[in-house]
């Protein structure tokens, strides 16, 4: 795959990351309380659920983490957590059908594993009482800081049903770490992946980081090196999303420091070269697996999704978000809870979801939150398959979009035929640009440059 680098870069500008449609900025509390029990109350009984769990506590900053955090090292501060946890899964029964089958489960954080052996255990042990039908098959997941695991916990996870861990390594270069402020050898994530090996977890994914400060394409090739050599089944490789605007501790970043877009490129192109050589493919716009992989054998189906906890073979679920700031997501709306502690907690004690705010999708929403959703995990669109779908003519809706990717289309990036449009190799890696003709809503952002990350 060989970039062409000046025409990557003339395309870098911000973007959403598209995990939803319509994204985040489009939530509000004019979706109500009401109207979202209502959605609970009524969802298909025969659609499977998906859980995400946010475990939110950390001791110390990332400075590059765009996650919803609480730093804290006091134990009641977690117990008390758990305890609103039982209560509030405990309003959910009134309102959700918990006997449906669960086929999907994720611990996300913060650091999940910031909890004890003994907690996680209780954590687990509370959610299964409630949600009592997993699939034999359910995919069972948590985020692991290397740094926050020991061998009671992973016992825990594993007797618990967790087959899937991601560890977050990020770079492997001292300073880079030095001044990301997250400090953590070589040798501690060994230690982290022998665990998840001992305890039988089915799939382990390492998450990598490109576009840090004082990154260059050398010292990210020495952090290759080392990852690969800890033999995961996955690799998560982000670009980095500098939103000090959004996010207090990014300010904390030397913007000076940060790689420029040809370095992080050559970086991009170095990554996908090295981990092809390697045995494992590119799935998405940042995730490899090897060819064995249910992931790689979903894509190649054109059956890959994408949700909140990233692509997945679990699609057709409703996803139900519990805990601080979680996002849920039914068939035609989006619900998130509160992201501040105090805000949460009064809702509970009031016998409410800490539900905060979302959004009920327009049919509009629906159509293009499908075109992007499978752009995104699939790289391509079945033009006559959503003809039928929706019923309506994809060239006469989306003739706008078409004409806005004319560019992309002359240089190769994307082809659109009659039957379906389809990116090339190099343009699965500009697919927010690619799906951004389809939002309604970019018209509205696109003047401000401190709404999304850059796409390059």
């Amino acid at each position: 795959m060989i970039l062409d680098f000046a025409k990557f870069t003339k395309y870098s500008k911000p973007g959403p990351r598209y995990t939803s449609y319509p994204t985040a900025l489009e939530f509000s509390d004019t979706y109500s309380y009401d109207a979202y029990i209502n959605k609970l109350k009524n969802q298909e009984t025969d659609r499977p659920l998906s859980l995400y769990f946010h475990l939110p506590f950390c001791r110390n900053a990332c400075y590059f983490c765009g996650c919803n955090v609480v730093f804290t090292s006091k134990e009641e501060k977690m117990l008390r957590y758990i305890e609103y946890l039982k209560r509030e899964m405990e309003i959910l029964s009134k309102h959700l059908d918990m006997s449906r089958e669960v086929i999907q489960m994720h611990f996300g954080g913060g650091t999940p594993t910031f909890f004890s052996a003994e907690q996680l255990q209780e954590v687990i042990a509370m959610i299964r009482s409630y949600f009592k039908n997993f699939v034999a098959d359910a995919e069972v997941s948590c985020e692991i800081d290397p740094r926050h695991i020991n061998e009671d916990q992973m016992k825990v996870l594993s007797e618990g049903g967790f087959n899937r861990v991601s560890f977050g390594v990020q770079d492997f270069d001292e300073k880079v770490q030095v001044a990301v402020h997250r400090v953590q050898s070589y040798e501690i994530s060994k230690d982290a992946m022998e665990l998840a090996r001992k305890y039988q977890m089915k799939s382990v994914n390492i998450d990598l980081i490109y576009g840090l400060p004082y990154q260059t394409l050398e010292t990210f090739k020495k952090t290759l090196k080392l990852a690969l050599t800890l033999n995961p089944d996955r690799f998560a490789v982000f670009n980095y999303a500098h939103v000090p605007w959004m996010k207090k501790t990014m300010r904390k970043i030397d913007e000076t420091t940060l790689p420029l877009p040809d370095e992080k490129l050559q970086i991009m192109q170095h990554t996908i070269d090295f981990l092809n050589s390697h045995g494992y493919k590119m799935i998405g716009m940042d995730h490899f697996a090897k060819p064995e992989d249910e992931l790689f054998l979903a894509i190649e189906k054109g059956e890959l999704h994408r949700n909140f906890q990233g692509y997945t073979t679990k699609g057709g679920a409703d996803l139900i978000g519990i805990g601080l700031t979680s996002i849920g997501e039914g068939t035609d709306y989006y619900a998130q809870n509160f992201k501040e502690m105090k805000l949460y907690e009064a809702a509970i004690e009031a016998g409410k979801l800490p539900f905060e705010r979302g959004i009920l999708l327009t049919e509009d929403d629906q159509i293009r939150q499908y075109v992007i959703m499978e752009l995104m995990s699939n790289f391509k669109l079945d033009i006559k398959r959503f003809n039928a779908k929706f019923d309506i003519d994809f060239n006469t809706y989306f003739a706008d979009a078409i004409t806005a990717l004319q560019p992309l289309v002359n240089e190769e990036l994307v082809m659109i035929s009659d039957d379906k449009i389809e990116c090339s190799d190099t343009g699965t890696l500009l697919i927010r640009n690619i799906c951004m003709p389809f939002d309604a809503y970019m018209s509205k952002h696109a003047a401000s440059k401190k709404t999304f990350s850059k796409t390059v």
